[in-house]
């Protein structure tokens, strides 16, 4: 893998990135970002014919970045021509077709090792930045940066980025991202391996210890229990690697005690740990009880699979499906009333709504992804590891989800999925 400074034209790759995952806060402006810059980049390779494209990617890296995409992208289309809105399902597909040149950029950017460094590094910025707010608001009771934002939208257009209501009913620390919009502990847990690593690699063990300790404290008070469990996954891998098994035991025992005093001191915090006990009582209801109604809707997503086997009901056409599959109509859900929005669950999104075909895909993607870190050399596998633990820890099977195919987190999946491929198999020597 070679090291070669960016290629002429593209060294706003890496801002852009960064540009991009800074204004997740405000969605509109990001995808206006993510927009540009893939009409951007298309544009630049056009009026070059693709010339020197070796310079920005290597042909392993071109393959895989297209790979990954196609793995995301032909579901979702093969999904669109039997879905309930069709119109709507393939307008989707064909507005989803803007992530190919995202993804080529995205790697672009974390080809080299200068571009790695100043990606990587600043995504280990916002994320030590995010947790600082999200401290702050701990401490008390305001975001100072979602502050800034929610006044700027005010002044811009006369009324803020949430509800009364959405403030009213906050019971988890909402961060940058606001109390409208309450991801900042997934968010944070799929970023944190660029944390870590970066704290790791300037101040030693101290700084891993200290910025684990910062972030994990945010992602408990953030309230979502399955970044709890991708948290646990990125301590335990970069832990084992810097600590070994029996430090790493004493850091997961101080973690366990530092819940415990959690639950003591904030009631959301344990309503949260004694939902999940629950799942210990031995019968259904408590596994409901702990899994917060996921089992109606996990039921429901298994109907849709066996009614519509092939290509699922369509990507993002769950919340039109559910009814017909849902066991318990008529009943109060445990999430209020309405239908369920997605499966909640990754393996069981895919299923549903792109049914076997996209399955296979999936499976396909990830094991190309597996394939390249299997023959990648050592130093290319220490370039891409940050990435790769992203990655792997967001799609980690057994955990819930987000919704894959919506465009907040459907942005999120293929952004690292792109920063693994760029940073692993990088340019061709020049």
């Amino acid at each position: 893998m070679s090291a070669s400074p960016a290629a002429p034209g593209w060294r706003w790759a890496p801002p852009w990135v960064l540009a991009f995952v800074a204004l997740w806060p405000a969605p509109g402006y990001a995808e206006a970002v993510l927009a540009l810059g893939a009409i951007a980049g298309i544009v630049q390779l056009l009026l070059s014919r693709f010339r020197g494209s070796a310079s920005l990617l290597s042909g392993p890296a071109w393959a895989l970045t297209s790979v990954l995409f196609f793995a995301y992208w032909l579901p979702e289309a093969i999904s669109a021509i039997d879905a309930a809105d069709r119109v709507r399902a393939l307008r989707e597909a064909l507005v989803d077709l803007r992530y190919l040149p995202f993804l080529w950029i995205v790697a672009s950017a974390v080809a080299s090792e200068e571009g790695r460094r100043r990606t990587f590094g600043g995504l280990a910025v916002i994320v030590g930045v995010w947790t600082l707010d999200a401290l702050l608001e701990a401490a008390t009771g305001t975001s100072p940066l979602f502050w800034a934002i929610d006044s700027a939208k005010q002044a811009i257009s006369g009324h803020g980025m949430c509800t009364v209501q959405e403030v009213a009913a906050l019971d988890r620390l909402g961060g940058v991202l606001g109390p409208c919009n309450l991801k900042l502990g997934i968010v944070l847990a799929s970023l944190s391996p660029f944390a870590l690593d970066a704290a790791w690699r300037r101040y030693g063990r101290a700084g891993w210890f200290i910025a684990a300790a910062l972030v994990g404290l945010v992602i408990l008070l953030a309230g979502a229990r399955a970044a709890w469990l991708t948290y646990g996954l990125v301590l335990a891998w970069t832990g084992w690697r810097l600590l070994g098994w029996k430090r790493l035991l004493a850091v997961f025992g101080l973690g366990a005690a530092l819940l415990l005093a959690a639950a003591l001191v904030s009631p959301p915090v344990a309503e949260r740990l004694n939902r999940s006990t629950a799942v210990f009582v031995g019968n259904a209801q408590g596994v409901d009880h702990a899994l917060s109604g996921r089992s109606r809707i996990w039921s429901a997503a298994l109907c849709m699979a066996r009614t519509h086997p092939f290509n699922g009901v369509g990507a993002r056409g769950f919340r039109e499906a559910f009814p017909a599959c849902d066991a318990e109509s008529g009943t109060l859900a445990a999430w209020g009333t309405g239908p369920a929005l997605h499966a909640h669950q990754i393996v069981l999104e895919v299923l549903s709504e792109t049914g076997g075909f996209g399955l296979l895909l999936w499976l396909a993607g990830a094991a190309m992804a597996r394939r390249a870190w299997r023959y990648a050399d050592a130093a290319a596998r220490e370039a891409a590891r940050p990435a790769m633990l992203a990655l792997a820890v967001t799609v980690f099977p057994f955990n819930t989800h987000l919704a894959v195919y919506s465009t907040f987190w459907g942005g999120v999946l293929l952004l690292l999925a792109a920063l693994y491929a760029g940073s692993l198999l990088g340019r061709e020597s020049t």
